[in-house]
């Protein structure tokens, strides 16, 4: 005991190095933080209402059309059976009529929608992302059709797809323990890309 506590009053004698904690890994991004935001769209888009945590959207979705809110009410519950803790939604359209449209998807308004969804871990969110992100599994590599590309070559990774047509561009993919969904409506290639450029680096 007593070389103990020798050893103690030497060692507070002595100068030494402050030791910095070890830093806590990083919080993930929160899905709503992930999702598409005003400053994320071409002018002229404006917010739909419910834009935010899945619940909000479905609820006021509800009040439009309960048809169509109780199917991707059935998608997102999907999602959870496959492990997903968080969900967010957000739709941004030139006219209030595309607010209420499945994904914000019609023939003739410009539209933008981004949907988002945290998992546990990577291999939960990957085979979600297999499984089909609201109803779009991604397409066989060798059944492949024009407009349609898996990959790398999409810039979004290994687990994404997109499919590119003038009226409708959409993107799936898997980031981290993330999946997310893009669906751009009556807008240029250049606002599709920028789109899912904005949403990427955010899913960590």
């Amino acid at each position: 005991m007593i070389l103990v506590a020798c050893a103690l009053v030497a060692c507070q004698t002595q100068t030494h190095p402050a030791f910095s904690p070890i830093p806590s890994p990083s919080p993930h991004t929160a899905a709503t933080v992930a999702i598409l935001q005003s400053g994320d769209v071409p002018a002229g888009l404006n917010v739909c209402p419910g834009s935010g945590p899945i619940d909000v959207y479905l609820s006021v979705l509800a009040g439009a059309d309960a048809a169509l809110a109780s199917r991707e009410s059935d998608q997102w519950q999907q999602l959870g059976k496959e492990g997903a803790t968080q969900g967010a939604i957000s739709i941004f359209a030139a006219n209030p009529s595309a607010c209420n449209a499945e994904l914000g998807a019609t023939s003739n308004v410009k539209a933008m929608t981004s949907f988002v969804a945290r998992f546990a871990d990577e291999g939960e969110a990957d085979r979600a992302w297999q499984s089909g992100i609201f109803g779009f599994p991604p397409p066989p590599p060798n059944l492949l059709t024009p407009g349609l590309t898996r990959g790398a070559a999409t810039g979004l990774g290994l687990s994404s797809f997109t499919y590119d047509r003038p009226s409708v561009r959409l993107a799936s993919w898997r980031r981290s323990m993330f999946v997310a969904l893009v669906v751009v409506s009556n807008l240029d290639l250049t606002a599709f890309k920028a789109a899912t450029a904005a949403i990427d680096p955010r899913l960590n």
